[in-house]
């Protein structure tokens, strides 16, 4: 986790300053549901503040980096940035008729050290994906960071994890929702196509 409270309270505050930060009702990528939802798109398209997020969270990595990843399409942008302020390389993952791949001629020398970064992370599914085609490819997998933390730290990748902000919020399966219970309609802001429930 990023050490600096200031720096957590800076960026929670530009969350908010660029509509980032949602309330309502919301099915995420995991399927899960929430009442609260980050859209780091609406953060992320001011250059300015992308920089000032992701250098934080370079800042924070403690280990020696080569290759920086995101999956497509929520960590492309803060992979370009977290790797441009340690000074390395970007690439990133897509989905491809549903599976998580390494595409466009992208690929690792054997051990390259590699760092996987995303926006918001909740369950890590799309993380625990991109490290499985990143390993798949040769690389090394050697840290895993997001400017969000929505996992309650409940998640392990098996190689250190920091995050610029976390944020505890409850999310439920659809089943579970107080928000469905309530009859209220739910929307999916994220990238990933999932049925609605």
């Amino acid at each position: 986790m990023v050490s600096s409270s200031s720096v957590r309270a800076a960026f929670e505050a530009r969350l908010k300053e660029t509509g980032a930060l949602l309330q309502g009702h919301f099915q995420l990528s995991s399927g899960l549901h929430s009442g609260r939802y980050v859209q780091c798109a609406q953060f992320l398209q001011y250059p300015g503040q992308a920089e000032f997020a992701c250098q934080a969270l370079a800042e924070a990595i403690g280990v020696p980096v080569d290759v920086v990843v995101g999956p497509a399409l929520g960590g492309v942008i803060v992979a370009h940035e977290v790797a441009r302020a340690l000074g390395v390389r970007s690439v990133f993952t897509e989905r491809k008729e549903g599976v998580m791949q390494l595409r466009r001629g992208f690929g690792f020398a054997p051990g390259e050290r590699v760092l996987v970064v995303e926006d918001v992370i909740t369950t890590g599914l799309t993380v625990e994906e991109a490290i499985a085609c990143v390993r798949a490819a040769g690389g090394n997998v050697v840290a895993v960071a997001s400017l969000v933390d929505r996992s309650g730290g409940q998640i392990d990748f098996g190689v250190p994890f920091t995050s610029v902000l976390p944020l505890s919020v409850e999310a439920y399966s659809p089943e579970q929702c107080p928000l469905c219970a309530a009859g209220v309609a739910w929307v999916k802001p994220g990238s990933r196509e999932q049925a609605p429930v």
